[in-house]
């Protein structure tokens, strides 16, 4: 049966003005308008037989004036305007088919003038709640918590347009973003083939275990000396995996007058050790058609003898030999990169050991990294901790595991395709604005707009996740159509995030700086309504780094806290 049952004399008021998707009421029971809230529910009688249209209330008005309006000769002094702006934001069909009580995000018909509206409340809103909620638990849910309007509807998003979409989850520090992140983590772990990347920075999801989900973080200089390989959920990214553009904005500094010279020399040479290394181990079939950019390995020690011999070549001349045409030029490309392949924090690039120049050690990678859950014995929600990767390469370095990911999508066939999810914490680091990016963060930039552009037909998605929206790249929060919004008090970031929602409820988005530590505002098309949501608490929280200062300085300090400090900072490695 349907779950309104409104009577005439329980009106709000009727519809003066329609524009659209907004719709001005002139309230009458005035009782009525003291209740009224803004960002709450109202209902309105539609121009169609057993619909009603759902709206929000965007703006609530009480004017009280004098003016002369003359009525039949009569002067009337007293005048009062009580109005209500509603945005439209759905449709309620007492039946669709078969079904009973369906909510469609879609406005089929328009309220007339003169039309009743009624406040959402009480037992209405109740029975509206939990028919929400139990259209939305359609068996692709993703649970994130009950709906401020009534905490006993729980607030479903279908996982399905969640991830197809693109979503970005944001809010600023202490506002429960890696709750919601960690929520989420907590509910994918538990599909049978569940598969996911989270891009951690900081170890904060170090807490989160289960049987869905194992920890890999990118090699350290204490992971390089004791030789941690996959099996000790240790990740070298040798650079042999690197783009030839990767490479060369590593290697080659832009600003030098030799540098289109080095960039050529090092296409052609990389090129050549690439051949080289196919042909010493037989690999016919990929020698036919392999590139510069082909994830194949060679040997970096080859290469440097290479650049170095073209860097002090004496080539045949008219009068006894000559500089060749590259003598010296290479001299500053060669320092640069012998400076890297030194450099105990890009051990995890350049020491790796033998086993990464092996041909089959890209098969390894991928399956302990890209498998979904119960491939090879292994779970399916990767977090990878990227603490320890030094900030200048950090761009560089994440935008590899997404190129990686997204290579391996696009070069299976779509029959044997699986989905995966990349998670993309603090995404502002590695996904600036253009205007704040170098040649490193081009490169990022590049791979992470071609996910969010094309992801989705190759079974990739993105979870952006930031506290600073004005920060991230436009276009990738443009190709996002999910928002899952936390308290931002920055106004640069509130003004990012109104911009993004659709003009009808722009007003909605006032609430940011205002709302509570665990809540959110979620719009998108995962989400049935636009809705505050207040999200659950997870089962295994995550170290969000919050300290409590007062407390902890009433506290004794711990002993030997600095020199272990010291100790640690020196070798690289926390003990």
């Amino acid at each position: 049966m349907p779950i309104f049952s409104f009577k005439d004399h329980e009106a709000l008021g009727k519809v003066a003005s329609v524009d659209t998707t907004n719709v001005i009421v002139d309230v009458e029971n005035v009782e009525q308008l003291k209740r009224l809230q803004v960002n709450h529910l109202a209902v309105l009688q539609s121009s169609r037989p057993g619909q009603h249209l759902i709206g929000l209330i965007t703006q609530v008005t009480r004017k009280r004036g004098i003016e002369e309006i003359a009525i039949d000769g009569i002067i009337d002094q007293a005048s009062e305007l009580n109005l209500c702006r509603i945005a439209l934001i759905g449709t309620m069909l007492d039946r669709d088919g078969k079904k009973e009580n369906v909510f469609r995000r879609t406005l089929e018909s328009v309220p007339e003038i003169d039309a009743n509206c009624f406040s959402l409340e009480g037992e209405n809103l109740t029975g509206f709640m939990r028919t929400l909620s139990n259209v939305s638990d359609d068996g692709n849910s993703l649970t994130l918590g009950k709906y401020t309007l009534d905490e006993h509807a729980v607030a479903y998003l279908n996982g399905n347009k969640f991830f197809q979409r693109h979503a970005f989850i944001g809010g600023s520090t202490g506002s429960g973003k890696s709750w919601t992140t960690a929520k989420i983590i907590e509910q994918m772990s538990g599909l049978s083939t569940a598969n996911a990347l989270v891009f951690d920075l900081h170890g904060e999801y170090s807490p989160l275990v289960g049987g869905g989900i194992q920890h890999f973080k990118i090699a350290g200089p204490a992971d390089v000396d004791t030789k941690r390989t996959i099996d000790d959920g240790v990740l070298h990214l040798p650079y042999w995996l690197l783009s030839y553009e990767a490479l060369v904005s590593m290697f080659v500094d832009r600003s030098d007058q030799n540098a289109p010279n080095q960039a050529m020399i090092m296409a052609r040479e990389i090129n050549q050790a690439k051949r080289k290394y196919l042909e010493d181990k037989g690999q016919h079939e990929v020698l036919k058609n392999f590139t510069v950019d082909s994830p194949v390995p060679f040997d970096l020690n080859f290469l440097m003898g290479k650049l170095n011999e073209i860097n002090v070549e004496m080539v045949p001349g008219s009068r006894g030999d000559k500089q060749g045409d590259f003598f010296g030029k290479l001299a500053r490309m060669i320092s640069r990169l012998e400076n890297k392949i030194y450099d105990r924090r890009l051990g995890f690039m350049f020491n790796g050991g033998g086993d990464v120049l092996d041909f089959d050690w890209l098969e390894k990678f991928t399956n302990a990294v890209l498998g979904s859950t119960g491939e090879n014995g292994k779970a399916g929600i990767k977090i990878i901790d990227f603490s320890e990767v030094p900030s200048d390469v950090l761009p560089l370095i994440v935008s590899l595991v997404a190129r990686v990911t997204f290579s391996v999508q696009q070069w299976t066939p779509s029959e044997l395709r699986h989905p995966i999810a990349l998670l993309c914490d603090e995404a502002h680091l590695y996904m600036p604005q253009r205007t704040m990016a170098d040649s490193a963060d081009d490169i990022s930039l590049d791979i992470f707009e071609r996910i969010a552009k094309e992801g989705r037909k190759y079974g990739v998605s993105l979870v952006v996740i930031s506290q600073r929206p004005s920060e991230v790249n436009k276009t990738m929060l443009s190709q996002c159509s999910n928002f899952v919004s936390m308290r931002l008090t920055n106004a640069e970031d509130q003004s990012v995030i109104k911009r993004l929602l659709p003009d009808s409820l722009g007003g909605f988005s006032d609430i940011l700086p205002t709302l509570d530590t665990g809540e959110a505002l979620v719009v998108g098309d995962a989400s049935l309504l636009p809705s505050r949501i207040r999200i659950d608490e997870p089962e295994n929280k995550p170290n969000s780094g919050t300290v409590n200062f007062w407390d902890e300085w009433q506290n004794p300090v711990k002993e030997r806290r600095l020199s272990i400090a010291v100790e640690n900072w020196r070798k690289q490695n926390i003990q």
